[in-house]
């Protein structure tokens, strides 16, 4: 299941990133699949882009409100809510574990021998503020006199902008450079940080800083297809605590929004066949499925 999951996880960055012709043309994408809906955090102006980015999507929509209403044009937005919301009802954070690109960066410079260090549960609450205040508050309110707000979360935030975007552009566009300012350098270095901060903790980005899965996390409870637990076969070991990369105790909270359904509590450490795939209140996945474990270890809190 990991193998298959990093595969995945490749297959998806390439299939939102897969315009390799921009080295020639020295311009970023602009077919018909750029009305595309990308699952996860994926920049629009990266140049091998082929999808658009949720994040950035509804940041364009809620700055333009202002400005439409000012100008007559009313419109609700409905293609942009309905694919995220779409996806967020559906796989809810398993988008963030198996279809984020810049998750998947994250796990692979994981990888790189360090010492490992926790991060602190009161931090997974910014990116909820992140969420509200630079993707939905800011846009709206702070607007110029013609009524155009910014996208605050790209503009001055978004670390996988800068990788996919910022930096290939200016390798590609020589007269950009010129323009570099501190705007730049301020996103970089919270780029760079975060990359180094991802070799020494488990996706620190995602568990702290992105407004993406704070939204997907919305949808937790209610997600079509998530990870469920029987609670008649667990046995309280608390293996599935030691291999969680985002540090949750799925036995205690199966429905956590901090989960990004890596499977791995299921497939690498539950040895009682306690955690399933449910998909519409129908258990789907799981090892012996439906069987009850008639374990003899007793039930203990660990």
């Amino acid at each position: 299941m990991r193998l298959a999951r990093k595969w995945f996880q490749a297959i998806c960055f390439f299939l939102v990133n897969g315009f390799w012709g921009f080295p020639f043309t020295g311009t970023i994408y602009q077919g018909p699949m750029k009305i595309i809906c990308s699952p996860g955090l994926n920049c629009y102006s990266c140049p091998s882009s082929t999808a658009f980015c949720p994040i950035g999507a509804l940041q364009q929509l809620l700055l333009n409100i202002r400005f439409s209403i000012q100008s007559g044009q009313y419109y609700f937005g409905g293609f942009v809510l309905g694919s995220i919301g779409m996806i967020g009802a559906v796989f809810g954070r398993f988008v963030c574990g198996w279809a984020c690109p810049f998750g998947f960066f994250q796990e692979l410079l994981y990888k790189l021998s360090s010492r490992k260090l926790s991060i602190p549960k009161l931090f997974n609450w910014l990116k909820y503020v992140i969420f509200f205040l630079l993707v939905i508050l800011f846009p709206l309110i702070f607007v110029s006199k013609a009524g155009m707000g910014q996208p605050w979360f790209c503009k001055y935030v978004c670390p996988a902008g800068t990788f996919q975007a910022g930096i290939p552009m200016l390798i590609l566009d020589p007269n950009l450079r010129g323009a570099i300012g501190w705007l730049f350098v301020n996103k970089l270095t919270i780029a760079l940080g975060f990359t180094f901060w991802s070799v020494f903790s488990s996706r620190p980005f995602c568990r702290v800083a992105c407004p993406l899965g704070a939204f997907y996390a919305l949808f937790s409870r209610w997600q079509l297809i998530r990870l469920q637990l029987n609670e008649e076969n667990c046995t309280e070991c608390g293996a599935c605590h030691k291999v969680c990369p985002v540090e949750i105790k799925f036995n205690e909270t199966p429905n956590s929004g901090e989960c990004v359904n890596c499977m791995k509590c299921m497939t690498e450490a539950c040895a009682f066949d306690a955690i399933f795939v449910e998909v519409a209140g129908f258990p789907m996945f799981g090892p012996d499925l439906g069987k009850t474990n008639k374990c003899l270890l007793p039930r203990r809190k660990i």
